[in-house]
């Protein structure tokens, strides 16, 4: 057991070092991006939701086709991973970096990878219960299949898309200043409540 979380460990750290050398280019905008995403500043959440609001109010304005809106999109990729990394030395000043940035840097690549891992690992668990329970498994995937499509059915994609990303990018900030534990611990204890009064009525 030991031997295998060693060698996951050190898989882990392989991948995180190959990461790191990818992305050094982007390290600054990178951690730039942390502090946003995790509301160093107060007025961050709501200079990301406005940023988020008057793009997606840019994009229904506009109004373009699939095809156009992919076209748009992989644009401004390539012009980011070729742009970026040129300019992002000289805006930050990459040889300012200290050793509280380089850590946070490894720590950003680090949850990357495992993030990336845990996906792959949900991904393998659904084909491994596909082939254990069949049955179990297109039954699971029919209904939320069927569930995401009647959602999308009720709610106009595009406002729809907008609530996902919004939470999204709101999602590391809620966690780091602990609003999702503490609204989870509140719901977990109003249910614990519920089941021992039905306990007590059965009783």
């Amino acid at each position: 057991m030991a031997e295998g979380d060693n060698k996951s460990g050190n898989l882990i750290a392989q991948e995180t070092a190959q990461l790191e050398e990818q992305l050094q280019g982007w390290g600054e905008v990178i951690l730039a991006g942390d502090q946003v995403l995790r509301w160093e500043k107060p007025w961050f959440p709501g200079a990301l939701m406005g940023v988020t609001t008057v793009l997606f109010m840019l994009v229904y304005c506009l109004d373009p086709s699939v095809l156009t809106g992919l076209s748009c999109t992989v644009m401004i990729m390539c012009l980011a991973d070729y742009l970026v990394p040129t300019l992002a030395p000289r805006v930050f000043g990459s040889n300012k970096w200290t050793t509280e940035q380089q850590q946070r840097f490894h720590e950003i690549c680090s949850n990357l990878v495992k993030t990336q891992r845990r996906v792959l690992g949900w991904w393998k668990r659904l084909f491994a219960l596909k082939e254990e329970k069949p049955k179990m498994y297109f039954m699971s995937v029919i209904s939320s299949l069927v569930v995401v499509a009647w959602i999308g059915q009720q709610v106009h994609n595009l406002f729809l898309t907008y609530l996902i990303v919004s939470f999204l990018l709101l999602l590391p900030g809620l966690n780091q200043h602990g609003i999702i534990s503490k609204y989870a611990g509140m719901a977990k204890r109003e249910i614990n409540k519920l089941l021992k009064q039905k306990e007590k009525k059965n009783e």
